[in-house]
């Protein structure tokens, strides 16, 4: 009600109300009263109307409140629908979020010896639940596209905050290998070096066990131990541990230089899976190499040593990694592995690779109005020393582009060769990647 109408009204209601005693009072002070009283009613009408039309303040920010973000002091939790979903309560002692990635492949492949079969599938499809409560992290991700129930599980830790680091337990990756820390969001192609999951760690990127980490400016230092059993796997009395360090001598807005190295360590014991280094030298889905294996009944063990180096300097970025790992043997004498790969990208419209102090690893571009095109390029390569010609190399060129934050297109080509069988199997890649 605007104020023209509610003064009149409440004037008449108060004359109205006041009609009986003005009847048979003559006297001049009740006029006065009377008066003073419709002053008082007025005043406060003004003061209502001022509070109802007044603006929000100066320094609150448009995105808060189209956000819904709650006042301080306000017992309303925020709620954040940037990218995602995240819900923090007003103490900040409680948040939520939910987000998720879905990878849609295509393959294609020029075929030679070996047979491969081009197709589609979902690479991932994953949702992942993360947060914290009570001063504890936690998060819980699944792979629908890995399987069901426990197939499916990725990253399921609680952790907090220890000793100024971070201390966590449950199932995550082991602190080794600069690309395999590195988020399949962000990979710079398709799929990982042999240094990885994709060939050194095949079968192996997470574990069950506690995990400890500190990391600076220009620093990280992890350490991990944790048992060979998978989500989904046997019992078993295998073991191991890994460990990481990196420093970054150089990290400011337009450069970054970064060095690590890492080791790890697996005891295969009673009840352990064979344990292999497997390189899909032509692509996923493509043709597969065997490395070396340590059986379950050899009771062996495996022993990896890495060194990292990369570099982001204006729109060029560079990253590398060496390793040498023993695959222990039945009936005595190990397999010395040989891994390492160069690879690297250009930026174009001058925009830059940030790099993540956090964790040691290189992220994603920022990504404006126009988009952001990548253009990359990797040499992996891959053998057993104690085995003649068995040594496996591949070639990989590509093209990324950067819709926006959330929405990636990527091609690759890639051309293997299989010295040990004569195989040149080459592959076409097309990635549809949208994560929130």
């Amino acid at each position: 009600m605007s104020k023209p109408l509610l003064l009149p009204t409440v004037l008449a209601m108060a004359i109205a109300a006041a009609a009986p005693a003005t009847a048979h009072a003559s006297d001049a002070e009740e006029i006065a009263l009377l008066k003073a009283q419709l002053q008082q009613l007025q005043a406060r009408i003004e003061q209502l109307e001022t509070r109802a039309t007044a603006s929000p303040p100066a320094d609150a920010s448009p995105g808060a409140v189209e956000q819904g973000v709650a006042e301080p002091g306000s017992a309303t939790p925020s709620v954040d629908t940037r990218g995602g979903l995240k819900v923090v309560s007003a103490d900040k002692a409680f948040e939520v979020s939910l987000g998720g990635r879905v990878h849609f492949d295509a393959y294609a492949f020029d075929r030679d010896i070996a047979a491969a079969i081009g197709t589609t599938e979902f690479r991932r499809a994953r949702l992942t639940l993360q947060g914290k409560a009570y001063g504890w992290d936690y998060k819980l991700e699944q792979d629908f596209a890995a399987g069901s129930n426990l197939d499916g599980l990725r990253d399921a830790y609680i952790g907090t905050s220890l000793f100024g680091g971070k201390a966590i337990i449950g199932q995550f990756k082991p602190y080794r290998s600069m690309e395999e820390l590195t988020s399949s969001n962000e990979i710079l192609m398709m799929e990982r070096p042999f240094a990885s999951g994709s060939g050194l760690f095949n079968g192996r990127q997470f574990q069950q066990g506690v995990g400890y980490q500190r990391s600076g400016d220009h620093y990280t230092a992890g350490l991990s131990v944790f048992n060979l059993r998978g989500a989904n796997g046997p019992r078993n009395e295998g073991h191991g541990v890994a460990g990481r360090v990196t420093y970054a001598p150089i990290n400011d807005e337009g450069r970054t230089l970064h060095l690590g190295a890492w080791a790890s360590h697996e005891d295969v014991r009673l009840g352990s899976a064979d344990i292999a280094a497997v390189a899909n030298y032509a692509g996923r889905r493509g043709p597969a190499q065997t490395i070396a294996v340590t059986t379950s009944a050899s009771g062996g063990e495996v022993t990896a040593h890495g060194l990292e180096v990369a570099a982001a300097m204006g729109s060029a970025f560079a990253q590398s990694e060496y390793v040498r790992a023993s695959f222990g043997q039945q009936g005595g004498g190990d397999s010395d592995v040989q891994t390492w790969y160069v690879q690297g990208g250009w930026l174009f419209g001058g925009a830059h690779k940030p790099y993540k102090s956090a964790t040691g690893v290189f992220g994603s571009p920022k990504v404006g109005a126009d988009g952001q095109w990548e253009l990359t390029a990797r040499y992996d390569a891959i053998r057993n020393r104690d085995v003649a010609a068995l040594d496996v190399r591949s070639w990989i060129l590509g093209l990324n582009y950067y819709v926006n934050p959330n929405l990636r297109f990527m091609l690759n080509y890639t051309q293997g060769d299989n010295r040990a069988t004569g195989d040149e199997t080459g592959q076409y890649a097309l990635r549809a990647q949208f994560a929130f």
